[in-house]
């Protein structure tokens, strides 16, 4: 029986299921809720220390400062909380995204939809490669084969037979049982089952086995952003506990030196390099989720900006995997297919396309497969050609040895017969063709592969014994011809191509198809290949050596069986590239795995080869690795402006809250000071720096070194010289101010306003460590504006509202004085922009 003959339950039905008895999920790991995330800010550091400080306050009886103090933690534990349950709901939306998917039918109609909206009902469509999404039983299959090793332990798959009627549901294991459940994986064939049980009522709720998704490993830029986390720390540790001695001891005030050492350590304590990497990371899989991209290891973002080489499967992603059958050829005759109204097929090649449909499924998902039924229905229908009654009993798959497909049929009136098609040359060996007659079938295939059209042999054979040979080349197969298939380039191919040369990605095509197809094919887009095409069997041919040799010209692979993929993984990584590789079928997931990034394909794919790969490309096109490489390279720069930003930004801050107390000054900087100084901060790392547009560069320069670090010796100088002539501006405004005899208060405004105008030059300076701060602002940045114009507006609040000014130690500053300060913190972020200059000029 075929899906057609199936009308599935109407979604009414399945909705109302759904509701009584619950999503087709097992429990997993809890999402974080209020209650939870809240528990969790009592360990943030800065938290911790403005409760601290706030006490201080309480103890020194300063009630109101304490208040506010206070009031800030409220304040950023509210801000915290609505970042958490976004961030929850995005992770939420790509688990959403990432889970297994099910074809059922539904109102007689086949739809994809989430595994966890199968219900106990369901009329599932199941093939090769897939996990079973819920316990079923088969109403149909052939030749289906389940690995259950995830239930049983057991490594080998056992078969499936259709349901009798009689048979029990039992648990898993066992050849020839009509049932497949939930969690395993189906490694051949194909089937028709109905759901008979979901969720935690399946056998693998029943055992108590969760599948759990790959924990995120924890990625070098992740490793080297903790050491540098500690390291901060341990800094902060020693200089507060420094400050507390000289402070007590100077001014013998213990609990004045225990609120200025609480002040140094909010400057210092590195709390926002963590939530840097959360942010960019988490929000730069949505972003990547939005170009049709799911990421399902976060590390892969990183690795994106360093990938050198693209290696493409041809169908699918290069071109729009929507086969038509172009040209056909029997007994030396060519025919070209139109389908237009009025169009014939002439008798000579109605049996070509007869066993090229008894070869196919079915029920066919593959597009060539797809392809000869519909070519079937527009010419043959209501002829003899088009076998509904005949039943399938018999199936020889495709394998390495023998590049083709096999079906044995039996007819209403008991006779058998084998269909085959494959490759030429593999359909022509079956046959036992007289080399004059290969010769001349093989031309005839190269010339239909110089047009770009994918070649198919199709054979017959009937059986006359009993039994089935265990080998195909038993049976006495007959050549009836071949079939020329086009599958059109995507559009947007010869455009991204380009944009991976400039990038210097090199872009390396795979495929199963003729070399002289591939060539064609390559030319079409543009894809330049110096060393030729190589195949599937000069591949096996080459010894490792010779292989790494043939890679650094070769750019075409043709007649490459899945396998083989693992070995050009290999061979690539061991030249020293950095591979994203693509890859759809069971036979992928190793060479998935093993390349530095697995892509594998949402559309065609199978669920081992997404569970295997890093990415997921939803919609199967190659423009979208393009765009995601693009991205990938976009988060990589901001976070790395981001943390340069970051690590100069708390040398000011830090800065003026330890000289006052060496050189015997009024203290600056109060914990209100540096709770003002986080709120700019903050936004500026995890949404305007997140924000910022790729440069014009970004595709136009090569891949950088895998082994780059985040924090070379050169960028951490470069950030702290940039931090410290910022403090040496805002230093000798106060200690001039004070110097010149103004008050205390005006000293303090004074050089807050220049830290602030100094902190928001270092903004725009870090947008780019190669372009000048003009240069950037033309690109769009919409956060930035909204960051700046929230920070001055604050600024002029503390400066001239009283209760504020009050609270902040200030006294309101003259136009002469903005200006002042304007000035000082322009000379203290200057010197970037000329090192930026005098760097480009020299490169």
């Amino acid at each position: 029986m075929s899906p057609h003959d199936y009308n599935g339950l109407a979604e009414s039905e399945a909705a109302q299921r759904l509701q009584l008895e619950g999503a087709n999920a097992l429990p997993g790991a809890r999402r974080h809720g209020l209650v939870a995330i809240a528990f969790e800010l009592l360990h943030e550091p800065m938290l911790l220390l403005l409760l601290a400080a706030g006490s201080i306050y309480f103890v020194l009886g300063d009630v109101h400062e304490a208040l506010v103090l206070l009031s800030f933690v409220v304040l950023i534990a509210g801000i915290t909380l609505f970042q958490e349950q976004k961030t929850e709901r995005t992770l939420a939306a790509l688990h959403e995204l990432a889970s297994p998917r099910a074809r059922v039918i539904r109102d007689g109609k086949e739809r994809l939809i989430a595994g966890r909206d199968v219900v106990r009902g369901d009329i599932v469509l199941l093939r090769e490669g897939d996990r079973v999404p819920a316990d079923a039983v088969l109403l149909t299959c052939n030749d289906l084969l389940a690995d259950e090793s995830l239930l049983t332990g057991e490594s080998v798959a056992v078969g499936k037979a259709p349901w009798d009627g009689v048979v029990q549901m039992t648990r898993p294991g066992g050849d020839g049982l009509p049932f497949v459940y939930a969690g395993s994986l189906l490694s051949q064939g194909q089937g028709i089952a109905e759901v008979v049980a979901t969720g935690v009522r399946s056998e693998i709720g029943k055992i108590g086995k969760a599948l759990q998704a790959l924990p995120d490993e924890s990625s070098p830029l992740q490793q080297e952003t903790a050491r540098m986390v500690i390291r901060l720390a341990v800094v902060a540790l020693a200089l507060c506990l420094a400050v507390t001695l000289l402070y007590g001891m100077q001014r013998g005030d213990w609990l004045g030196a225990l609120l200025a050492a609480v002040t140094l350590a909010m400057t210092i304590i590195p709390n926002e390099y963590p939530m840097v990497l959360t942010v960019f990371l988490a929000l730069g899989a949505w972003r990547i989720a939005r170009q049709g991209v799911l990421t399902r290891r976060i590390p892969a973002i990183e690795t994106l900006g360093a990938a050198t080489v693209l290696c493409v499967d041809k169908t699918g992603t290069l071109t729009l995997n929507r086969m038509t059958l172009r040209q056909l050829c029997v007994g030396g005759e060519f025919h070209t297919v139109h389908l237009a109204d009025g169009a014939t097929l002439p008798e000579k090649f109605h049996a070509l396309i007869e066993y090229g449909i008894l070869a196919s499924e079915s029920s066919p998902s593959d597009p060539m497969e797809k392809a000869f039924h519909d070519i079937g229905r527009h010419f043959l229908l209501h002829t003899e050609h088009l076998h509904a009654d005949w039943e399938l009993i018999h199936e020889y798959p495709l394998t390495r040895e023998l590049l083709a497909h096999s079906h044995g049929w039996q007819s209403g009136a008991g006779s058998r017969t084998v269909a085959t098609k494959g490759a030429p040359e593999a359909v022509g060996d079956l046959c036992h063709l007289p080399p004059v007659q290969l010769r001349a079938m093989e031309q005839q295939a190269q010339q239909m592969a110089a047009q770009g059209l994918r070649v198919l042999g199709v054979a017959r054979a009937r059986l006359q014994a009993d039994a089935w040979p265990p080998n195909p080349h038993d049976l006495d197969f007959e050549f009836v011809g071949l079939v020329g298939l086009a599958d059109p380039v995507r559009p947007t191919v010869q455009a991204a191509l380009q944009e991976c040369r400039s990038a210097g990605l090199r872009v390396v095509m795979i495929t199963g198809d003729y070399p002289v197809t591939a060539q064609a094919i390559a030319a079409e887009i543009g894809l330049v290949s110096p060393g030729g095409v190589l195949t599937g069997a000069e591949l096996d041919a080459l010894s490792d050596t010779d292989l790494g040799a043939r890679l650094r010209e070769v750019n075409i692979f043709a007649r490459v069986v899945p396998e083989q993929k693992l070995r050009l993984v290999q061979a690539l990584r061991a030249s020293g590239e950095v591979v994203a590789m693509t890859g759809d079928g069971v036979n992928d997931a190793p060479a998935l795995r093993a390349a530095h990034i697995g892509i594998a394909m949402g559309g065609r794919g199978t669920d081992v080869a997404r569970e295997a790969a890093a990415l997921v490309l939803l919609d199967d096109d190659f423009a979208s690795i393009v765009h995601t490489v693009r991205l990938g390279r976009r988060i990589y720069d901001n976070i790395r402006h981001a943390m340069s930003y970051l690590l100069a930004v708390h040398v000011p801050i830090a800065g003026m809250s330890l000289l006052p107390l060496l050189f015997g000054l009024p203290l600056m900087l109060f914990p209100a000071h540096v709770v003002f100084m986080e709120f700019v901060i903050g936004p500026v790392c995890s949404i305007v720096f997140e924000a910022e547009a790729e440069h014009d560069d970004v595709m136009r320069r090569v891949p950088r070194d895998p082994g780059q670090r985040l924090f070379s010796k050169r960028e951490v100088l470069l950030s702290l010289l940039q931090g410290a002539t910022v403090l040496l501006a805002a230093w000798l405004v106060y200690a001039v101010a004070l110097g010149n005899g103004d008050a205390v208060d005006s000293a303090r405004a004074l050089a807050f306003t220049t830290l602030v105008f100094g902190n928001l030059g270092m903004v725009l300076t870090n947008r780019s460590h190669t372009q000048s701060a003009f240069a950037v602002l033309r690109l769009p940045n919409p956060a930035l504006w909204l960051v700046v114009a929230g920070t001055l507006a604050a600024l002029v609040l503390v400066l001239y509202l009283p209760a504020l000014a009050a609270l902040f130690r200030f006294a309101p500053l003259d136009a002469g004085q903005w200006l002042a300060g304007l000035a000082a913190a322009l000379a203290g972020v200057a010197w970037p922009e000329l090192y930026k200059v005098l760097h480009t000029q020299r490169a």
